[in-house]
């Protein structure tokens, strides 16, 4: 009886220690906020090459819990991406739709340019999984050039 006992105890304070870590590992909206604001900074500060090079880094500073920093310009070109650098690869991205068939670049576009910053929200996978979940991405226009970054928390 003793013995169920101390494992039902240590059972239940692993989980809630699992529990924790997961929490901990997801990216908050105010993490968000800040890391597309340093990352539209560095843009400004030491151009887009340098930039693109931070934010395409999967090890670098703007990869972080759960989510990351992307780059893209006005036009639909992806500039950087650390999980997906293929999708730099393509001219634009204008066409493409998550797997509800919204054009979620088209929006992020669309928020750039005419507001300046805001929230998207759209299906994509999570880092290392295949299967879309619910993401809501920041966007931030880059003051005075072509660009902008984002960055999203999974809900």
């Amino acid at each position: 009886m003793k013995t169920s006992i101390q494992i039902t105890v240590i059972v239940a304070l692993l989980i809630g220690c699992m529990a924790a870590v997961t929490w901990a590992e997801s990216a908050t909206k105010e993490e968000v906020v800040a890391k597309c604001q340093a990352a539209a900074q560095m843009v400004q500060e030491k151009g887009v090459e340098m930039a693109a090079q931070a934010i395409g880094d999967k090890q670098g500073p703007f990869v972080w819990k759960d989510t990351y920093v992307f780059l893209m310009d006005l036009d639909g070109k992806m500039i950087a991406h650390p999980i997906k650098p293929e999708l730099t690869e393509r001219d634009n991205l204008v066409q493409v739709k998550d797997t509800d068939g919204k054009p979620l670049f088209v929006e992020f576009i669309q928020v750039a340019g005419n507001r300046g910053t805001g929230w998207v929200d759209y299906m994509w996978p999570k880092p290392g999984q295949e299967d879309p979940v619910a993401k809501s991405s920041y966007i931030y226009r880059v003051s005075g050039t072509p660009y902008f970054v984002g960055a999203g928390i999974y809900k």
